[in-house]
């Protein structure tokens, strides 16, 4: 059985992710004692109670959204055998997806993305807005025409985010409804995500990745800023430093990990989000979303089928 993990990036967070994994599991409350001493948050706390307003902050949002997928997979691992051939993230979910593959300690991972986050928060003149039943093809079409707007997230077909000034949002928004969006949506968010307005938070943790310790992944990494199979070291400490600018590409990423013939996708941490895109990507794919010991029992249930 070919496997793939699937690791949830920002947005994904709510109050009381996590808690039944800590409440059950030993394996999970050290991921999250290693996670917490390396940052200074409590973030089994932040997890479990909130406020959602602290949690959504995004330098609190990624480190709590890491750890909480890599406490799910210690639980996964503590539980069952499954062996993934594959690990995929979207966005900071790709920080977890190579701490998964062994390339970085679960610890480094959540350090480095509590980093991005607070280099992202201070990068934090922008905007985002989802557009929903265009195609890609016409969404790009509107960025080129208007100024001061870029693809940030493709993450299924019909559905890819924008991001950049709030007036190049704004007007993009009115034309993709005038060329027959169902919806276009601002978001909630702090900045120009994955832009070229992030540019200055990629450089503040280019210094970070270049110290950190990062191994050869052990299992297959493909990564959602190059949409492709990513090994050396070197070249993944530049993929992550261009992931801030870039856009996501799940669609692309997901669409060329299902060429592959995976058999079972696995999404560990909150939201199930992911399970529901990929979905759209590959009415085939067959996608088990773990976020509590109950899940992880449904998933040894479908391992041992």
């Amino acid at each position: 059985m070919t496997v793939a993990l699937l690791f949830p990036g920002q947005g994904s967070q709510q109050v009381g992710m996590a808690r039944a994994l800590l409440d059950a599991s030993e394996a999970a409350r050290a991921v999250f004692d290693r996670a917490s001493e390396t940052i200074g948050l409590d973030l089994a706390a932040l997890c479990a109670d909130g406020p959602i307003e602290r949690l959504t902050a995004t330098e609190v949002a990624q480190p709590a959204i890491v750890a909480t997928s890599l406490a799910a997979l210690a639980v996964v691992r503590e539980r069952t055998d499954l062996e993934p051939a594959w690990v995929i993230g979207h966005s900071v979910g790709e920080y977890a997806a190579l701490a998964a593959a062994g390339a970085l300690t679960a610890a480094a991972a959540v350090g480095l993305v509590r980093e991005r986050g607070l280099a992202m928060a201070e990068a934090d003149d922008g905007a985002m807005a989802a557009v929903i039943g265009l195609d890609d093809a016409d969404v790009e079409r509107l960025c080129d025409e208007i100024e001061g707007v870029w693809p940030a997230n493709y993450n299924c077909p019909g559905q890819l985010v924008v991001s950049g000034t709030p007036e190049g949002v704004e007007a993009l928004c009115v034309r993709a409804r005038e060329a027959g969006a169902r919806r276009a949506l601002p978001l909630n968010v702090s900045g120009a995500f994955h832009s070229p307005l992030m540019a200055p938070a990629a450089e503040r943790l280019r210094p970070a990745l270049e110290a950190a310790t990062l191994d050869p992944p052990t299992v297959g990494f493909l990564s959602t800023t190059t949409a492709a199979p990513e090994q050396e070291p070197a070249r993944i400490r530049e993929v992550l430093v261009r992931q801030l600018t870039a856009p996501v590409r799940f669609t692309q990423g997901a669409g060329a990990l299902a060429a592959r013939d995976v058999d079972l996708w696995v999404e560990l941490g909150a939201g199930g989000v992911l399970c529901g895109l990929l979905r759209r990507i590959d009415r085939r794919a067959r996608c088990l979303a773990v976020a509590t010991p109950e899940d992880v029992a449904s998933l040894r249930e479908a391992v041992d089928a």
